[in-house]
C-alpha cells in the first residue's frame, strides 16, 4: 500500500510537481549557502592526486605566509638547527584560486603522489609523501631545520615527468622557546 504523500504527489500535474521540486531545491539550496558561510567554497573533500592536475602547496593551512616553529631552547647562535614542534602539518590542494600562481605545481604526466621537501633541512630526514588532496600529513618532528630564518618547502611530483612542476612554498622558520645569544 502507497503512503498518502505518495498519492498526493502523484496527483499533481507533472509540471506543477516539478515546479514545486525545483522551488524546494532551490530554497534548500539557499538555505544551505547562508548557513554555510563563505569557507564553504573553499572546502575540498579528499581526493587522490593523479596526472594532469594543477595544485598547491600548504604549510600548516596555508600558502602565504606560512611559519614553522622549531624548538630550539637557549641562546641561539647563527646556523644552530632544532627540531620541528609537534602539531604542524603539510598538504596539497587542488588549484582552484591560487594567491600566487608562480608557486602553483603541476603533477604532469605520471604523478599520483606529492613528496615534500624541507630546502633548508640539515638532516636526511624522512620525506612526506602525499596521495590525497585536502589530508593534511605531520611535518616530521626528526628533522633538523634552522632555528630561525627564510627557506621553501618544495612539493615535487613523483613519479616525476618533462611536464611535472614542483610547487613551492616560502616559509619563515621561528624558534620556539629561544633566547637571543649575547
Amino acid at each position: 500500500m502507497r503512503s498518502r504523500h505518495h498519492q498526493e504527489r502523484h496527483r499533481l500535474p507533472r509540471s506543477r510537481a516539478l515546479g514545486r521540486l525545483a522551488a524546494l531545491a532551490l530554497t534548500g539550496g539557499a538555505v544551505a549557502l547562508s548557513t554555510a558561510g563563505p569557507a564553504a567554497a573553499g572546502v575540498v573533500d579528499p581526493a587522490p592526486i593523479a596526472p594532469h592536475q594543477l595544485f598547491v602547496g600548504q604549510v600548516n593551512g596555508v600558502t602565504v605566509g606560512a611559519v614553522i616553529k622549531v624548538g630550539c631552547f637557549g641562546p641561539v647562535t647563527p646556523g644552530e638547527t632544532g627540531h620541528p614542534m609537534a602539531g604542524q602539518t603539510v598538504d596539497v590542494m587542488p588549484d582552484v584560486a591560487v594567491p600566487t600562481p608562480a608557486d602553483a605545481g603541476y603533477t604532469g604526466e605520471l604523478a599520483d603522489h606529492i613528496n615534500v621537501g624541507f630546502g633548508n633541512a640539515i638532516s636526511a630526514g624522512p620525506v612526506v609523501a602525499l596521495r590525497w588532496y585536502a589530508v593534511r600529513v605531520a611535518i616530521p618532528t626528526s628533522l633538523n631545520l634552522p632555528c630561525y630564518g627564510d627557506g621553501k618547502v618544495y612539493f615535487v611530483p613523483a613519479p616525476t615527468s618533462p611536464s611535472a612542476r614542483n610547487a613551492t612554498v616560502p616559509v619563515t622558520y621561528v624558534s620556539e622557546g629561544a633566547t637571543p645569544a649575547p
